[in-house]
């Protein structure tokens, strides 16, 4: 957003600077726990490096977390156990960093709210969460908090700086977390809740007010149930500057908007840089000058190292994720993959499938609607997209351990089995289907998947066979939004060899997520949960694993695209699937060179 003007000479000019991470989810060392291996990983640690090359040239900085800090990696799955003691090792780092505050994402709430209450007790520096509530009406953490702190002007002259937090989260928290949350928390539309509290931090004698927006960019109008409300809250004028993420962007400034935002990106790959200046008026601070950046983790070296003091003070939370991670629980005598799993059917995906299949067959056991089909919903939880080309599961043939259970299943979801119609599941399958683009038949070169779309919706139904038709327009955008209602890509829906009609009754297992409707369902969060099961989804294909080992997995003859002869797409993937020559080769995909983003890039005939 623009350039900082130099601040003139003048009796009350001062340059504040603001310091922001987002979308941490457990990132504390650079490790990929899933590959059991150190490398140039994002990390918080990394970011601490910077942070000590930065401050120094700034005397006025603050340092905010914008929330999804505690869960997303084995470290944090670890520090989630329920016999753990002291501090949760990220609160620890923020601690030692300095953090001046911080706010809650819908990650946060995934392992319960004691523990995420537990957890920020131990916080050093506040943690805020403006739009979100008690049921009982009572507040769950402080809906604000003003920082006083001294600054100095351009002549080093001392003030006290007021400062006003403002946090908040998507609305949909009590839908995604339904089964521990409910009862207890209700939430708030974001930026009607943002504009009541920045209203009263003000007449509380606010200098200026920063909101920590776990939110991403979404429509332009505003809407009581927004999921991504940055841009109108943006836009409202109601923040002095905005922390923003959820989405896993990097973005600086946001076009036509005065208010400066930064998206850091995720996993700690970014470091936000705000740069306030601010002038003394008669009624108070006034900014005149703003200028928003994203600080990638590298220098002309490379990948900066990360801070010796924040590795020593991990070290025991990191031998235990290792001792974690490591432990065996079976064999696979296949390799589990998702290289490939939006282009064909995967092995890797079939055995997630399996084992929630398995748990339901339990579960349904003397139920009343036990003889209806039983169908399994996998998406790829990991396959590209905005995390890059290294973002894939690639498993091979071997020892199995708890890394790699983590590696398939990649969240903290339970699993819930659901009635659901065969108009229902059309509906959940033209979402997953969102994410190709359309195709235009006898043409070549046409890029498949769009690059906005999040692979973990991609949801495939095992138990049912289906066609995708490329050359129809998506019913939704890839982000979710029903834009053509009567259109469809679905063909040859059928169940046990027969077309599934819309009147048909299926259960449907899935994750507690998805049957909230979460990423943008609507069908599943329309449909009747039968059984809720109170493990984790990883659990329960821990247990499958190691009772079911040696695995021998096999794609399963699910869904395929639609024939369109003449018509070539290009598919991109990470490239570590070059090593899988059999799969592509009969996909019947042509290997065609590398992206400038580092995709491996191959030609499909359709």
């Amino acid at each position: 957003m623009g350039t900082v003007a130099d601040i003139a000479d003048g009796r009350q000019n001062l340059r504040l600077t603001i310091f922001a991470t987002t979308d941490l989810h457990a990132n504390l060392r650079p490790y990929n726990y899933f590959t059991d291996n150190a490398g140039d990983e994002p990390a918080l640690a990394r970011i601490a490096t910077l942070l000590d090359r930065l401050r120094p040239d700034v005397p006025n900085s603050l340092l905010f977390d914008n929330g999804d800090t505690l869960q997303g990696s084995p470290l944090g799955d670890v520090a989630a156990a329920p016999d753990r003691t002291g501090p949760h090792p990220m609160i620890a780092a923020m601690n030692a960093m300095g953090y001046d505050a911080s706010t809650v994402g819908n990650h946060d709430f995934n392992f319960g709210l004691d523990f995420l209450l537990a957890t920020v007790a131990d916080a050093a520096f506040p943690v805020v969460a403006t739009n979100i509530r008690r049921s009982d009406g009572g507040p769950l953490l402080p809906a604000s908090v003003i920082l006083d702190r001294e600054m100095h002007d351009t002549d080093d002259r001392p003030h006290t700086l007021r400062i006003g937090v403002i946090g908040l989260a998507p609305p949909q928290i009590t839908k995604w977390d339904r089964a521990i949350l409910a009862g207890r928390v209700e939430t708030f539309p974001i930026v009607e809740s943002a504009r009541t509290e920045a209203a009263q931090l003000r007449a509380e004698g606010a200098d200026i007010v920063v909101a920590l927006c776990h939110s991403g960019a979404g429509p332009e109008q505003d809407a009581p149930d927004l999921e991504n409300a940055l841009i109108p809250l943006a836009r409202s004028g109601i923040a002095d500057a905005i922390v923003a993420g959820h989405t896993h962007r990097v973005r600086a400034g946001l076009e036509g908007c005065a208010t400066p935002v930064v998206k850091p990106g995720f996993y700690g790959s970014h470091l936000g840089r705000i740069t306030l200046d601010l002038t003394k008026t008669t009624t108070g601070w006034t900014v005149c000058n703003a200028l928003s950046e994203v600080l990638p983790l590298r220098d002309a070296i490379g990948p900066l190292p990360p801070a010796p003091a924040i590795m020593r003070l991990s070290e025991d939370s990191h031998h235990a994720t290792l001792a974690h991670a490591r432990r065996r629980i079976g064999d696979s005598l296949t390799p589990l993959e998702t290289y490939f799993a939006l282009v064909g059917n995967s092995p890797a995906l079939a055995l997630l499938a399996e084992a929630q299949a398995e748990f339901a067959r339990a579960q349904l056991a003397d139920h009343p609607l036990s003889d209806l089909p039983l169908l399994s919903v996998a998406p790829p939880f990991k396959a590209g997209g905005r995390a890059g080309p290294g973002f894939y599961t690639d498993i091979p043939a071997g020892a199995l351990s708890i890394r790699h259970a983590a590696d398939l299943y990649a969240f903290p979801n339970t699993l819930q089995v659901v009635v659901a119609t065969g108009a229902d599941l059309q509906d959940w399958l033209e979402r997953a289907a969102s994410g190709f683009n359309q195709i235009v038949p006898g043409q070549a070169g046409q890029l498949l998947v769009a690059p906005s779309f999040s692979a973990y919706n991609f949801d495939v139904i095992f138990g049912v066979t289906y066609q995708i038709d490329l050359s129809a327009a998506a019913r939704y955008s890839a982000d979710g939004e029903q834009v053509y209602p009567a259109n469809s890509r679905i063909r040859a829906l059928s169940c046990r060899g027969r077309p599934v009609a819309a009147e048909d009754r299926f259960l449907v297992v899935t994750s507690s997520y998805r049957a909230a409707g979460g990423g943008h369902f609507p069908a599943p969060a329309r449909c009747d949960s039968v059984v809720k099961g109170s493990e984790s989804a990883r659990d329960v294909l821990v247990r499958h694993i190691e009772a079911r080992s040696p695995l021998r997995i096999e794609a399963q003859p699910t869904w395929r695209f639609l024939p369109m002869p003449g018509t070539r797409v290009v598919y991109e993937t990470g490239p570590g699937a070059m090593a899988h020559k059999a799969t592509w080769t009969a996909l019947g995909l042509i290997p065609d060179g590398q992206s400038d983003a580092g995709f491996q890039r191959f030609d499909l005939p359709l």
